[in-house]
């Protein structure tokens, strides 16, 4: 047998005695982990909406509380008096109660949903449950933006001798805390936290959940159609789940007589039937259903505008 060169693993011939050069494996990439957004994300998207939206509020308040007859009829009254900047009275108690509120309930819902380990695919009773554990802590956070967004919406709906006069948010806070005491920042609070409660685990909830049910079929991906039909459908969700609330609320603070809440829960099913909870549906689906699309899908982008400036700097990094 005559005496070959051994062959190596590249093809090539080695002389006699030479090293067998080895196959070096490919390298391995190692994904990193995916950096979390930054925690006021969800405040920003929510602030940017309620901006928008911020006429539609303010009429709305103004109706109940004026004799105005309809939305039109306030507009027209506020651009009268008031200008174009009128529709936007009281702007920067919106802007506080949603730097507070909103801010408190996106990070909280985020960091309830890695306590209780609900992922992308989570079941929808995991995600409420971080709704509304969220609800509850942003309730707390945001109850004196509320109280000063309300009073500050509303002060040009009453009459000159009954103003608050508040210059600006800040203005408000710190007048309320010297003129009626620090408790006055937890006036209503109960029901503003079960409010808040039932809106996070409709609402954000609902959000996660469709849009991951969304994702799982062949008509969507993970873009501005997904996230408009997914908010579309949590506006409509968390509407039906608040309307009972709101219902009661109204019923038991406009009551007469000394009632109850069983007693006026008791009446309203006796003359009405249970559909009583769902009176006045469709004006809150108006309010709330522009606000909750523009909120996911500002969120949205937002995250989109995040990822892309990490991957310019990822880039000029390499």
């Amino acid at each position: 047998m005559s005496s070959k060169a051994i062959t190596g693993t590249t093809g090539s011939d080695l002389p006699p005695g030479a090293a067998v050069p080895l196959e070096t494996a490919p390298a391995v990439k190692v994904s990193k982990k995916k950096e979390p957004y930054p925690f006021w994300l969800g405040g920003v998207a929510a602030t940017i909406a309620a901006s928008i939206t911020h006429p539609l509020d303010l009429t709305k308040v103004r109706l109940q509380a004026t004799g105005d007859k309809g939305m039109i009829q306030s507009l027209r009254k506020t651009v009268r008096t008031a200008g174009f900047r009128g529709l936007f009275d009281g702007i920067t108690g919106t802007w506080m109660r949603q730097m507070s509120y909103s801010l408190c309930r996106f990070w909280a819902y985020d960091e309830s949903k890695k306590i209780l380990g609900a992922g992308p695919n989570a079941p929808a009773w995991k995600l409420a449950l971080a709704g509304g554990m969220a609800g509850g802590i942003a309730g707390l956070v945001g109850n004196p933006g509320e109280i000063v967004m309300v009073r500050l919406q509303g002060d040009f709906a009453k009459p000159p001798e009954k103003r608050f006069n508040y210059k600006h948010c800040f203005d408000a806070l710190f007048r309320m805390v010297r003129e009626e005491g620090i408790s006055s920042l937890a006036r209503g609070v109960g029901p503003n936290v079960f409010r808040s409660v039932l809106m996070n685990a409709s609402q954000l909830a609902s959000y996660d959940f469709f849009k991951a049910e969304l994702l799982k079929t062949k008509y969507f991906e993970d873009n501005i159609y997904c996230h408009t039909a997914a908010s579309f459908a949590a506006g409509t969700v968390a509407t039906t789940v608040c309307s009972p609330a709101d219902v009661l609320k109204s019923r038991i603070m406009t009551a007469t007589s000394n009632e109850s809440t069983l007693q006026v829960i008791r009446t309203s099913m006796r003359n009405e039937g249970p559909m009583f909870m769902f009176k006045g549906w469709l004006p809150a689906w108006t309010r709330l259903q522009p606000t909750t699309m523009l909120i996911f899908i500002t969120l949205e982008q937002l995250k989109n505008l995040v990822d892309f400036t990490r991957s310019l700097r990822a880039s000029d990094k390499d």
